[in-house]
């Protein structure tokens, strides 16, 4: 009997020690497992979200922010419409400059060319847009700048090159339904007096003719996600 109860006694005793030692071997398991786990866990999908890309100017930005507070999208305007009646006063530049300040986007960006005294998208301008704008890439504001080539008058391709912004604003909003729209989106319309574009925008992916003389080129709205924090 005295022997039994010395046996019970050293289990007792023992007891604790066999318990934590099965504790610390279950959590290195453990530990072990989850490190074997996080090495092939797949990693999480990036957030796009607003940059600054290197030809985001001070003289880009200037025109940029000249140009979203003349639509309504900066400041405490009210109401919402593209009114950039004078685009030498929006730009602050002139024309030469004003168009190498968007070569740089070549890769963001498309010319949307029109049929002369059109403003109607043809079938390919609408692909393209289309194109340009599901790339978005977490830029902030999608610029559409009009023109018109210099056949007809003055006043009449300031209103053409009016109606080819708006006919591209109108088939984003067909197209996308995209509640965001009023606040991405700038227009610019340019005419015929303003920033003509020249044989070196007939590099950039284009709707119309694979050939490019500067008349049909200047039929058109460039359009682009533009990638600046203003």
């Amino acid at each position: 009997m005295t022997a039994l109860r010395a046996l019970l006694l050293l289990g007792l005793l023992l007891l604790p020690a066999v318990l934590a030692t099965s504790w610390v071997g279950s959590a290195k398991v453990r530990l072990a497992l989850a490190e074997q786990g996080a090495g092939t866990r797949p990693q999480q999908t990036a957030v796009a979200a607003p940059s600054d890309d290197a030809y985001c100017s001070p003289a880009l930005k200037k025109i940029l922010r000249r140009v979203l507070q003349s639509c309504g999208l900066l400041g405490s305007r009210s109401g919402r419409g593209c009114q950039p009646l004078e685009a030498k006063n929006v730009a602050t530049v002139s024309g030469d400059d004003f168009n190498a300040l968007f070569q740089p986007m070549r890769h963001r960006g498309g010319i949307v060319q029109f049929e002369m005294a059109k403003a109607d998208l043809p079938p390919g301008a609408r692909s393209l847009v289309d194109t340009v704008f599901t790339d978005q890439r977490g830029a902030s504001y999608f610029f559409v700048v009009a023109r018109a080539s210099p056949e007809g008058a003055v006043t009449y391709n300031r209103e053409l090159s009016k109606r080819r912004a708006e006919a591209v604003m109108a088939h984003l909003r067909q197209t996308f339904r995209d509640p965001d729209l009023d606040r991405e989106v700038g227009l610019l319309w340019l005419g015929e007096e303003f920033a003509q574009l020249d044989g070196e925008f007939c590099d950039w992916k284009r709707s119309g003719a694979a050939e490019c003389v500067p008349a049909d080129i200047n039929r058109s709205a460039f359009v682009a996600w533009i990638d600046c924090q203003l």
